[in-house]
């Protein structure tokens, strides 16, 4: 037994063995092609982008289901377009708002103000050239835009029951949200052309980065125990409920909110970090947007300088969120002897930067340059992207060798694939500066970075026999013209772009399955032969409940015959 299941916490061990007891392995599909994969699939590399909708990047690319759909060879829209309502969800919108606060990052050229950005007609539009008349510049993937929620009931907000009719209203940004980049002349956009995108393929979680990196490893949301008598007690959102007094996925608009989307970004009551108790029907708190990890790197500093204090965030911080136990997929690898990796851009210089004495300013974590921008001198480090550094099995005091094991840095990623010794399962997270995220990136530099490590992959003596499946955590606040399915209380949200790129890759093809970020879940356990996630079933029932099918898993992309 290695040291990382010798790791589990006792909650987390009962769990595996009650899983590995009544759960069953994945078999929906025959059993020869699942001796197929496991015969000839060794390595799976997941590398996980930032806060772009399929539509943002990909609504052009040839025989997918992209913005081709709603809008004419004229770029209007056609019938099929379903425009963007007011705040009271009956109200079509005249005009796009403004884009509060303007299109462009502070600091970052060329500038588009919120008053350049004025009346775009309800549709979607090319962000290159959409505010040339007004401000006289032109856009591109290089330009660095505003960010814009990209928060749990919020999204949800926007999906308005599967309209996807409510993203202007409930935006902070306002009009950005309907903007889409001409990539044609991307890295990535090319290697989609030659190996596989998937163009039904959903966030697993509603909102933002912090949840949809807890899915991708657990298919769950963290917990916060007896958050109403806790330091995060503040951050409990406010929501309305039904007449039957249940809550609903809405967040309780302030009576100082805008009535209408024309005149101001929408304000609530408190979107706050954590559901209130009962919100998932058990009775508990849950975390669904921007906590911070117990352990450093992270945002909230130690207690105090002492070496035992430094890797340790201040648990008094109301964003300080307890120590995981939940069952996650490296527990299952380590279950069967699996070897995995989380890499992390900028994981050693982060995790120096965050064992400094309390008070000492942050030199990557957060920090951009002095408008919050990503540089190749201030690369941004985001915490709450570092999904295991969240669990109690990763403790660093307790478990000084199941870290130093799975939690390693970008450059151990290129070395292991250089030297051929990648282990079985691989998780690859850019900092800020490569993983695309507006309001701090842009999209060229990522997809040239992503681009760079897919290929030295290719060059990898174990290139041969790997899959790589590139996604993004989630839509960015951007709108998608696809409805998601309906599921359970996490998710799916919004439509997302995904790649898979192998030898075994269906070459060429644009493939049309339903996934989710819980589908790469899917293929390590059926490639592994672990059993499922409760989180996994879970959404499979409740697809199924809602006469949807469940969600696959990415290997009617692959040609293993």
């Amino acid at each position: 037994m290695n040291e990382r299941r010798l790791a589990l916490t006792s909650l987390a061990a009962a769990a595996l063995l009650a899983l590995g007891a009544c759960s069953t392995i994945q078999t929906s599909a025959p059993p020869a092609a699942t001796a197929a994969l496991q015969s000839k699939v060794r390595n799976i590399v997941v590398i996980y982008a930032e806060n772009r909708s399929f539509d943002n990047l990909y609504g052009h690319f040839p025989g997918a289901d992209g913005l081709d759909t709603v809008l004419g060879p004229d770029g209007r829209p056609t019938s099929a377009y379903v425009p963007q309502k007011d705040r009271d969800g009956k109200t079509v919108l005249a005009t796009l708002p403004q884009t509060w606060g303007g299109v462009t990052a502070p600091g970052a050229t060329p500038v588009v103000t919120q008053a350049q950005s004025a009346g775009l007609p309800n549709a979607p539009f090319a962000v290159e050239t959409a505010f040339t008349k007004a401000s006289g510049a032109t856009l591109g993937p290089d330009t660095v835009t505003r960010d814009l929620y990209h928060r749990f009931f919020e999204n949800q907000m926007q999906i308005a029951g599967g309209a996807n009719d409510g993203f202007a209203a409930w935006a902070d940004a306002g009009g950005l949200t309907m903007g889409s980049f001409d990539t044609r002349g991307s890295a990535m956009y090319k290697l989609a052309q030659q190996y596989v995108l998937a163009d039904h393929f959903f966030q697993g979680a509603f909102g933002g980065s912090f949840l949809n990196h807890q899915y991708l490893i657990c298919a769950c949301a963290p917990e916060y125990p007896n958050a109403d008598t806790a330091a995060a007690k503040p951050s409990i959102a406010v929501l309305d409920k039904d007449s039957a007094g249940h809550w609903l996925p809405r967040l309780t608009t302030a009576p100082k909110s805008p009535a209408s989307a024309l005149d101001g970004p929408p304000a609530f009551v408190l979107s706050g970090n954590l559901t209130p108790a009962n919100y998932m029907g058990d009775g508990k708190f849950y975390a669904v947007n921007t906590m911070q990890p117990p352990y450093q790197p992270g945002y909230n500093q130690p207690v105090n300088a002492s070496v035992q204090a430094a890797p340790y965030a201040d648990p008094s911080k109301g964003t300080t969120l307890p120590p995981q136990t939940q069952l996650t997929i490296g527990d299952l690898l380590d279950g069967r002897d699996v070897s995995w990796a989380w890499y992390a851009g900028g994981w050693k210089a982060a995790l120096a930067d965050g064992m400094q004495a309390p008070g000492q300013p942050r030199k990557v974590i957060y920090a951009g340059d002095r408008n919050g921008v990503a540089t190749s001198t201030a690369i941004d480090f985001q915490p709450h992207h570092q999904a295991f550094n969240y669990y109690a099995a990763f403790d660093p005091a307790r478990h000084p060798q199941a870290r130093a094991e799975h939690l390693k840095d970008y450059d151990d990623l290129i070395a292991a694939a250089a030297a051929g010794k990648l282990p079985a399962v691989s998780f690859y997270k850019p900092e800020g500066l490569y993983n695309q995220h507006p309001g701090y990136a842009d999209i060229s530099t990522g997809d040239a970075r992503i681009a760079e490590v897919v290929a030295k992959l290719q060059a990898s003596p174990q290139w041969e026999h790997m899959v790589i499946v590139v996604t993004y955590d989630e839509f960015g606040g951007i709108w998608d013209h696809v409805p998601p399915p309906k599921g359970d209380k996490i998710g799916p949200g919004t439509r997302i772009p995904a790649l898979v790129i192998s030898p075994f890759a269906k070459k060429g093809t644009v493939d049309h399955t339903p996934y989710d970020t819980g589908s790469v879940l899917r293929l390590i356990t059926r490639r592994f032969g672990l059993p499922t996630l409760p989180g996994l079933n879970q959404r499979d029932e409740a697809l199924r409940a809602a006469g949807a099918p469940p969600m696959g898993d990415l290997t009617n992309a692959l040609d293993l015959d």
